[in-house]
């Protein structure tokens, strides 16, 4: 299994679709459905007019900070609405 990195080029406020992050995490694409669901795992963000889902790199960053500081559980935050419109 290859460690998951997150390109130093790539911009704070870049966007990552939800299949992107997927990959880039290594984590199947039902789990992350899962999390959504449940609401935990990282915050998405839906663009106005579209039905895609999207994440920062600051997001993707921070969410994996968090889940290796703490293998024991997913972070959460439940303060944040699972859908943001930007």
């Amino acid at each position: 299994m290859r460690p998951i990195h997150v390109p130093e080029e790539w911009h704070d406020r870049d966007l990552l679709t939800f299949e992107q992050f997927c990959d880039l995490v290594q984590i199947p694409v039902r789990t992350v459905r899962d999390w959504r669901r449940r609401r935990i795992g990282p915050r998405w963000t839906r663009l106005e007019g579209t039905g895609r889902l999207y994440i920062t790199v600051t997001e993707v960053r921070r969410f994996l900070r968090a889940t290796t500081n703490d293998h024991r559980q997913i972070p959460t935050d439940p303060s944040h609405p699972e859908d943001k419109t930007s």
